[in-house]
């Protein structure tokens, strides 16, 4: 795919939604941090569930290290595999709170450090609470970029990389959002909606599914 093809893609993504976000509830760097480390395997949907009952109560390094594991986990515990995930997120709290005075740290190096963060969580947050031209790939990214030829790449590093350095600067801060949620909506893995979709004429994905009767 050439440059002018990407740049008319992002252009058309940014005209039709051009305030994209996460479709996690939170409304601080730290309710972010917890949201996205719960959100592994899981949907946004079963996470902001469970937040919606936990962060009116405890919302801060402090008061969720204060319920421990085992408080925690009633909070957690439809979301799958809470009982680890409670485990990082009450070591992660202490380690907030020992290392950068219950703050978000907004370095790479120091979101990895913490237990249950790894470079796409790292990236979430540091492009979501703090602005950063970040590329977290996850399966909806992955696919999107492999399907339409944006950005094609073997594993999520390599796709990642490749992002980075094709999409133009300018639609940087936001092209993680709408890949996700044109991957989770349009793009699908099953039967991706071509027909319904604004990009098809650009796309070099080959198969294009028709239009479904009735539709």
């Amino acid at each position: 795919m050439n440059t002018q093809k990407r740049r008319e893609i992002f252009t058309r993504f940014r005209n039709a939604n051009p305030h994209p976000s996460t479709e996690l509830v939170y409304s601080t760097p730290f309710e972010l941090l917890i949201a996205v480390m719960l959100s592994a395997q899981a949907t946004d949907v079963s996470v902001n569930k469970a937040t919606r009952i936990l962060f009116p109560g405890a919302n801060t390094a402090q008061s969720i290290y204060d319920l421990g594991v085992d408080g925690l986990i009633p909070y957690i515990q439809s979301i799958g595999l809470y009982r680890t995930k409670a485990k990082n997120v009450i070591e992660t709290c202490r380690l907030l709170l020992a290392d950068h005075d219950g703050t978000v740290p907004c370095s790479r190096e120091a979101l990895q450090a913490l237990p249950g963060v790894g470079r796409k969580t790292a990236n979430v947050v540091l492009n979501t609470a703090f602005g950063q031209p970040t590329m977290a790939v996850d399966t909806h990214i992955f696919r999107v970029s492999n399907r339409t030829g944006i950005a094609p790449g073997k594993n999520v590093d390599a796709v990642e990389q490749k992002l980075l350095k094709v999409i133009p600067k300018e639609f940087m801060l936001n092209a993680h959002h709408w890949l996700i949620l044109h991957g989770r909506y349009t793009c699908v893995a099953r039967t991706p909606q071509c027909w319904n979709c604004l990009i098809a004429d650009l796309c070099d994905y080959k198969p294009k599914t028709p239009t479904p009767k009735g539709a």
